[in-house]
């Protein structure tokens, strides 16, 4: 008896193997279709993959004009299911999301779904543009939405079980923006930045090239919905639990996180910084939680079985550098010393 128990055990475990591998190739497909349309991007276009098959939402952040809506267009076709979007300004309401309102033709109001509840269930991707450009009354509905994926209206909850938040944030004006808050940056998975390609070929393509110059029609060059997106949470369980981690990894990871919050006890030293002064507030156990998602993510795009030191470096920085919290002495000069403590944090913490 055990002995068949045994055998339906690998026949199971094969089973979910095969799947994984299917889900893995359809994935580097994903990738290749929005890279059609944005390159020049692969790092960023790898780390939206990660993130899609961790659950879990995205802030791009970059200049005026470099492909971030672009980028969040080309994933939301690719990846299938119901789109919506709105634009942050500095009067849209939180009810702006829920619903509208309208006088009809007969001269009565109407009241209408708003782009969060048009489709009800079935919304796959919501895209909120400029996010830095709404109210703070506007963030803490969105902070409710990303960390249930629920909403209260109308006298009835509404669910949105594959629901991932995308937002990108514009970090050049300054003018009629507020910043988010911490609890509100903490729910996003990562922070990817997104800066104009260095190399000379695809700049050439991009100023010259006319396919490059027409964004819809680019946009309709990706081919629609080469993820099942009702199926992604269920392949994202089993990446997560079919994804190993060695207790040497996890001791790794876990010295990580106390070094990136006490970097001076880990005897980290950066010039010009006082080190016992650098760090406010470190990353949460969800923090921590988000980069182990993300690096199991990561193994299994690389076909592996099993985390290494470089599955958990490769999304290091953009699923904990928004978790760190620096004294406002440096906040300022973030954009320099983040990479900087990353890097003597790799230097310092040896790797199994």
């Amino acid at each position: 008896m055990s002995e068949a128990l045994q055998s339906l055990g690998h026949r199971v475990d094969d089973a979910a193997s095969s799947v994984l591998d299917d889900w893995r190739r359809r994935a580097l497909l994903f990738e290749q279709e929005v890279g059609r349309a944005v390159v020049g991007q692969d790092r960023a276009i790898r780390l939206l993959t990660i993130a899609i098959f961790s659950r879990g939402h995205v802030l791009l952040e970059g200049d005026v004009g470099v492909g971030k809506t672009t980028l969040l267009r080309a994933t939301a076709r690719a990846m299938g299911g119901v789109f919506e979007r709105i634009e942050g300004t500095i009067d849209l309401m939180p009810s702006d999301l829920i619903y509208h309102t309208y006088l009809a033709e007969d001269g009565r109001p109407r009241v209408e779904p708003g782009p969060v509840l048009k489709s009800g269930e079935d919304l796959a991707i919501f895209f909120f543009n400029e996010i830095n450009r709404a109210r703070p009354q506007v963030h803490s509905l969105l902070l409710r939405l990303m960390a249930e994926r629920s909403l209260t209206a109308f006298n009835r909850e509404y669910y949105f079980p594959d629901l991932i938040v995308m937002a990108d944030r514009n970090r050049v004006e300054r003018e009629e923006t507020f910043e988010l808050p911490a609890a509100a940056r903490d729910r996003f998975l990562m922070e990817v930045g997104i800066a104009a390609p260095a190399d000379n070929d695809v700049r050439r393509a991009l100023a010259f090239d006319p396919r490059f110059h027409d964004v819809d029609q680019l946009i309709e060059s990706v081919r629609e919905g080469v993820l099942d997106h009702r199926r992604i949470a269920q392949v994202a369980r089993q990446i997560q639990a079919d994804v190993h981690a060695s207790p040497a990894l996890e001791t790794y990871v876990l010295n990580l996180w106390r070094a990136f919050r006490y970097p001076q006890e880990a005897g980290i030293r950066m010039e010009g910084v006082e080190m016992e002064r650098l760090v406010y507030a470190g990353a949460s156990p969800r923090g921590i939680s988000a980069l182990v998602r993300a690096a199991r993510v990561a193994a299994w795009m690389q076909g592996r079985s099993m985390v290494v030191p470089e599955d958990v470096r490769s999304v290091f920085a953009e699923t904990m550098s928004h978790r760190l919290f620096l004294n406002t002495l440096y906040e300022l000069r973030r954009d320099q010393l983040m990479p900087e403590l990353i890097a003597a944090l790799f230097d310092t913490v040896p790797a199994p």
